[in-house]
């Protein structure tokens, strides 16, 4: 079969502003200057009327995905990162969970990015990122990336401004490296309030099932919560670009987070156009060969 000709991600990427798309209503601004989180609700649910709305249209946005998915994986002109941020409760493996059930396990995977070991911290920050980058036609989710490697380091005074600066840069033309090769990166902040982690984390520590979810280091984060506020806001407002824009995505009520970021995967792999390529040869010929005797 013939593959479909690739073309820049970023072709048809007006088309996600349209109004009433959730791509434009979620998407950060494009200004180089820090986001001011405080500021922005954690507890929206624009674009849908009610939950049970949201858990009825998961359930069709899965099946679009399902198709859309196959196509991209026939054509194998491009491929998807979905980098999922946020800090600890916010429900990123809770999200790739619930996407997974639209995805073709053959043309996708996750990755989950701890604290780099010895080996990682000696390579370039961006080396292990570059080791699961996903493949023509497929979806790769992160689980935490490596924003980890600039917006930690900012919160607590690891690293400084210039170093900092530097990976900033290393970023923004990582990405658009990416995006120009045909991947759609599509970065999404997973945007929790302070009251909403403390019932979650309670919740944890109530079941046994969920123990292991939960470190005492959560806590020591959550103590240094405007820090992270601060460094998360100047990380995306640094690297919110034209080819590769963060989206924020009110989490407090999981069933929304779930149906926005479906939504937004669904409507960035709809802007592909994939098509399933045309059959490479005849198919009369092919159908006398199989009709042929032994």
């Amino acid at each position: 079969m013939s593959k479909q000709p690739a073309n820049h991600p970023a072709d048809n990427i007006a088309e996600l502003w349209s109004p009433g798309s959730v791509s434009a209503e979620l998407r950060a601004p494009v200004s180089g200057h820090p986001l001011i989180l405080e500021g922005m609700a954690t507890d929206s649910t624009t674009l849908v009327d009610s939950r049970p709305d949201a858990e009825s249209q998961l359930d069709d946005l899965h099946e679009t995905i399902a198709d859309l998915h196959d196509r991209l994986l026939a054509a194998e002109a491009h491929s998807m990162l979905v980098v999922l941020q946020g800090l600890d409760g916010s429900g990123k493996s809770g999200t790739i969970k619930r996407l997974g059930r639209g995805l073709n396990p053959v043309g996708s995977s996750v990755a989950s990015f701890k604290e780099p070991d010895a080996k990682e911290v000696a390579e370039p920050f961006l080396a292990r990122i570059r080791r699961e980058l996903p493949e023509p036609g497929h979806i790769t989710c992160f689980d935490r990336s490596h924003y980890e490697d600039i917006i930690i380091p900012d919160a607590l005074d690891d690293l400084s401004d210039k170093d900092i600066t530097k990976r900033v840069k290393a970023i923004n033309a990582f990405e658009r490296e990416l995006v120009e090769s045909g991947t759609v990166v599509l970065k999404c902040l997973l945007h929790i309030s302070y009251d909403e982690q403390r019932k979650r984390f309670l919740q944890r520590l109530a079941r046994p099932d969920e123990h292991w979810k939960f470190k005492e280091s959560d806590l020591d984060t959550r103590a240094e919560w405007p820090r992270f506020q601060a460094a998360y806001g100047a990380a995306i407002g640094r690297t919110s670009t034209e080819v590769a824009p963060w989206f924020v995505v009110p989490a407090d009520h999981k069933w929304y987070r779930n149906w926005a970021v479906a939504s937004l995967v669904c409507e960035h792999l709809a802007s592909l156009r994939s098509e399933y390529p045309a059959l490479d040869g005849n198919a009369d010929d092919f159908r006398a060969r199989l009709a042929a005797p032994r």
